[in-house]
């Protein structure tokens, strides 16, 4: 399964790959990384079908932030999953979020093994 974690904060990547190094190696995940909306919007274009299925997106992002992200894959790619991440566990957000179709809301630090149930559940669907 591929996921997509799009985030303005490089650091991130390296986050997700030690977390995630067992799964990677195994090969149940293949990670990706965009650093913009526009980045993520280019990476999911670049592939038909895109073979993303999970996208998980910081919402607060220079540019496009990342509640205009999962509007625009919502529209384009309606089987893609998307869950949002905030600093900020502020319901204004999160109601946004929900109602525009993200599947999960998660707040920073990340707790990762909920994050981890999250996908397992989006793999088990697959």
């Amino acid at each position: 399964m591929k996921i997509l974690i799009v985030d303005d904060e490089r650091d991130v990547e390296l986050l997700f790959r030690q977390k995630f190094r067992k799964e990677v190696r195994s090969g149940l995940l293949e990670l990706a990384f965009a650093f913009s909306g526009d980045e993520a919007l280019k990476l999911l274009d670049s592939e038909h079908p895109p073979q993303v299925v999970y996208v998980f997106s910081d919402i607060n992002m220079p540019g496009m932030t990342g509640l205009e992200l999962l509007n625009k894959i919502k529209t384009q790619f309606p089987s893609i999953c998307v869950s949002m991440i905030s600093a900020y566990g502020d319901t204004e957000n999160y109601k946004k979020a929900m109602e525009s179709g993200a599947k999960e809301f998660f707040t920073k630090p990340i707790d990762f093994d909920s994050l981890r149930k999250e996908i397992s559940r989006i793999i088990s669907q697959e």
